[in-house]
This record gives structure tokens, sequence and C-alpha cells, in this order.
């Protein structure tokens, strides 16, 4: 089924497109048992992130369809594995995501991104996870930010993140049936 991919700066209006996007895809194709499901993968760790977590949660509750929200911070293979046919997935967002799962183990002193081959083995898990979502009758939009447009960093860290995730969109675009980019709130159609 289609894999929408949706990408744009911070606050530039990519979260409340992909929403609305997917509610007029719910309710133009509407089958009985059928559900709206926002994966989330923020994890509320400062005033800022809390504030933009109680924000996206006011939009969905201010809507007139019903979200489950499924709250997806780490293993979110596990929860792509678990979605049923008829299933209208927006995962919001890749970029949360993928901070995440760098950071991942530090509580317990080695953050997977200095553990040799982690983050490659959570990038395949998830492109399988993806690729047999994909298999289902799941639409599936997929929302990311766009970080591309400032030159290398001198952080290693921070660049490899910035690799990664650029090699991670280029992979979505590649399979997804629709791409867009959304600027000030305006929405270009790339794919």
């Amino acid at each position: 089924m289609p894999l929408i991919f949706i990408t744009g700066g911070v606050r530039s209006g990519k979260s409340h497109f992909a929403e609305q996007a997917a509610v007029t895809h719910f309710q133009t194709k509407f089958m009985h048992g059928q559900r709206l499901i926002y994966i989330a993968s923020g994890v509320a760790m400062d005033h800022e992130m809390k504030k933009r977590i109680g924000r996206h949660q006011a939009d969905r509750r201010a809507q007139t369809v019903k979200w489950l929200t499924i709250e997806a911070p780490y293993e979110i293979a596990d929860t792509l594995n678990n979605l049923i046919d008829g299933d209208i997935v927006l995962w919001d967002c890749v970029t949360t995501w993928l901070t995440n799962a760098f950071y991942e183990g530090f509580d317990t002193g080695t953050p997977c991104v200095a553990q040799p081959g982690c983050l490659e083995e959570k990038l395949r898990v998830v492109k399988r996870a993806v690729e047999t979502l994909l298999e289902k009758r799941v639409t599936f939009f997929v929302v990311s930010n766009e970080l591309f447009d400032e030159p290398p960093y001198t952080n290693e860290e921070v660049e490899l993140y910035r690799q990664m995730l650029g090699k991670l969109h280029q992979w979505f675009v590649s399979i997804a049936d629709e791409a867009y980019e959304i600027n000030y709130g305006i929405v270009k159609k790339w794919k």
C-alpha cells in the first residue's frame, strides 16, 4: 500500500499537513474496523519537547476523528510489525526516532552510537519492518525533519547523524509513492 514521505524544517507545517492528509484518507477510504494511528517517537526530556508533544496531542484531540496514539520512541519496528490491513498510520517523526536510537543505552553507560554496528542494525531492522508493512494494506505517512541546508558539521557525531538521516531520507523517497517537502507552510510535491 502507499507510503507518503513528508519532510520540512522545524515548525514548517509538515505535521499538520501529514495529519490532515491522513484524516482525509481515513474519511474517504473508511472501512469498518479501520484504525487511524499516530505513532509518536518523541520523548519529553525537556520543557521544549513537553510543549511540542502537548501541542501535537491537542491538535489531534481537536479533530473530528479519533486517533489511536502509540508511543514508540525506540522499538518502532515492533510497532510497525503489529499494524494490520486497513490501518492508516502517521509516524511522527523519523528524526526524533533516529536521535533516540543514537543515544539509547546512554543511561546505562554506552549509547548505541558508541557501539560498533548498533545503529546499522537498528536501521536494518526498521527498513525490514517498513518493507514488510508495505506488503500489507496499510497507508503509511512518514514525517521527518529536513536538516540538509547547512554545511557539514565539525562535530563527528552530529555529522554522522546528518549523514545517516540523509541516507534514510533517500531510502524512504525511493520506496515512497509520494514525497512532499513543506517550507513556511507551502507544500511542494517532489514525487
